[in-house]
Order: structure tokens, then sequence, then C-alpha cells
């Protein structure tokens, strides 16, 4: 069946905790504002803590949670949109810190869905057979990022990482991912080069100017908030019918954690009771790619999620990306 089985799970949060109240000394908002639209009671800060810290933290104890040694680890996945270096890869300098010399590492891309992205990734290189344990670790810092003049979505990121190991496993597994990259300008955080290059003042050299929120996270809500409802309820349906079992087969529904909102038009649109969905977007916020294994973790640590269970795990993200990913834990 070329499935997978998740052997052990961990995340890790910075110490700092940004609370709504918080927001209110430095922007119009309140408590009740952000709460009722979001979901949104607080979030962790890094507080200048590298990306690639807080994966290793989670990594660290989710190979010890999966009963492996380092030395059996064969491929390294990190999904992250807030690097510390653009090079060398987080996953690289994660596997010095972990000196799990010689396998595979890289990161990839793929926003809020970037966990989805690489769980299915690791499903297909153990499938192929050559890579026998798969790390994923999904590590962000969106608070370096955001844009504290804007109230409408300063408030919502926080920072966190999650890790799993992964090996195959005949049991059932199904995927349906994609994007739609004309949405690529509804949530974007461009990259900032300031150094001086000679060559704009020569004739002929056309560039872009960049904008006024570069190097800050800009979100389009309204466009995002459209996408994420239309998508959501489709990938769900899509993976669902893919793995050949009705929605009273799934046990759990682990959503990216992005909005309360979404969350709750996507369970109406399906007909489907928010109790089989786990959310913990109160505590955390928006934490990107990581926000799916904290949520995964923290279910399986909470004895939400059992052995045997049927999960769903669904996210979307800048891009526009989108993943859903049916399987049994």
């Amino acid at each position: 069946m070329y499935g997978i089985k998740i052997l052990g799970t961990s995340s890790y949060v910075p110490e700092t905790i940004v609370v709504n109240d918080d927001f209110t000394k430095i922007i119009e908002t309140s408590d009740e504002w952000i709460s009722t639209r979001t979901g949104i009671k607080k979030r962790h800060y890094a507080m200048g803590m590298p990306t690639w810290k807080m994966g290793f933290n989670a990594a660290v104890k989710a190979i010890e949670n999966s009963g492996i040694s380092k030395e059996d680890i064969d491929l390294i996945i990190c999904t992250t949109v807030t690097p510390d270096t653009l090079a060398p890869s987080t996953a690289c300098i994660i596997q010095r810190e972990l000196e799990a010399y010689g396998c595979m590492a890289m990161d990839i891309n793929g926003a809020c869905s970037g966990f989805v992205y690489a769980v299915d990734m690791a499903q297909k290189y153990l499938m192929a057979g050559d890579v026998k344990k798969v790390l994923v670790i999904s590590a962000e810092a969106l608070s370096k990022y955001a844009d504290f003049k804007d109230r409408s979505s300063c408030i919502l990121f926080g920072d966190g990482a999650a890790a799993a190991v992964i090996e195959s496993a005949d049991i059932p597994y199904s995927s349906f991912l994609g994007a739609d990259g004309r949405g690529s300008d509804y949530l974007k955080v461009s990259s900032l080069n300031n150094q001086y290059n000679p060559f704009f003042k020569v004739k002929n050299i056309d560039y872009e100017k960049p904008s006024d929120n570069d190097g800050l996270l800009f979100q389009d809500g309204k466009e995002v908030y459209k996408f994420a409802v239309g998508m959501m309820p489709i990938a769900i349906n899509k993976v669902v019918e893919k793995s050949g079992l009705s929605y009273d087969d799934i046990d759990v529904i682990i959503p990216h954690q992005a909005n309360i909102r979404i969350i709750q038009t996507a369970a109406s649109k399906l007909d489907i009771s928010m109790e089989k969905f786990y959310l913990n977007i109160s505590d955390y916020g928006n934490t990107s790619s990581a926000s799916i294994p904290i949520a995964l973790n923290e279910a399986i640590e909470k004895g939400r999620i059992k052995r045997g269970d049927t999960l769903v795990m669904v996210g979307f993200g800048a891009g526009m990306t989108y993943g859903a990913i049916c399987m049994t834990y």
C-alpha cells in the first residue's frame, strides 16, 4: 500500500509569550477584537533565537521519542519560510547540530502547507526504497517579519517548531497536493538586499523598485480567507475520496491553525462536526508550516490521537499552496 508510519514526534516553542493585550500597547486593538476574529489568545516569540535552534530542539526529542538513533536517519527535510540563511539550508545546519552526518538534507518552502508537502515527499522517497527513515522538521520564526503597523496581520503569527520521524509501512495512505500561483501576491515576504548595485545606474538596465513593505510580511486578508475557505474543504474531500473512506472513518482532522473562522466554515461546508477537528490556535497563533505538526504532537501527547486512528492533515498557504494527507497513525 506504500503507506507510512510516524515513529515519533515532538515540538518546541520559545519561552516568551505574547498575549492579545500586549498588542494594545503598540496598535489600536483589543483582546476581544483579536480573539473573536481569529480564535487566537496568545502566541510564542523567538526573540532572536535562530529558526534552526527551534528546529533542532524539536528534532532531538522526536528522534528520542521514535526509539531510533541519529545514525538511522537517511533524509532530513526541513520546511521553513523563515530560514536564518539562504545558504546553507536550515536542514544542513540542524544536521550539523545533530551530528547526523552523511544523510541527505534539504529545505523546502511550501509555506503553511510545508509539513504536508514534506510528509508526502518523505512517503515518495520511502516508497522508492533507498531511504528507510526520514526526519521531517518544520521550524518558523514569523515574528521576525511581522509588520507591527498592520493590526490585521501582526496579531496572527507566532513562532515554533515540530518534528516527526517517519518510516514506510504497509498501511493505507493518500494525498492531494497542489498550488495556484495566481494568488502568489496575496501573502508574501519580500527578500531584501540593501547592497548598492552600480549597474542600476547603467542605461537600459531595468529593475523592479522595492515596495514599501519589502522585508516585512504582507497579507491581503480577504483574498487569503476566500482562498482558504474554498480550498480547505476541497482538499479534505479529495483526499478522503482518494482513500476510499468516508468522513465517519476519519478520527481526527488536523488543519493548519490560521483562523478559527476558516476551519468552522470548512467544517460547515463538509457537514463535519467541529469535534473531529483538533484545534490549538488559541495558544500558538499561526506558526506557518510548524502549525500542523505542533498540533499533531500535542494531540498525540494528550491522547486525542491513538495508534490505529485515521488522520487527515490539511494545509493551505502562500503561493497559494494547498495539500492534504489521509493516513493511519
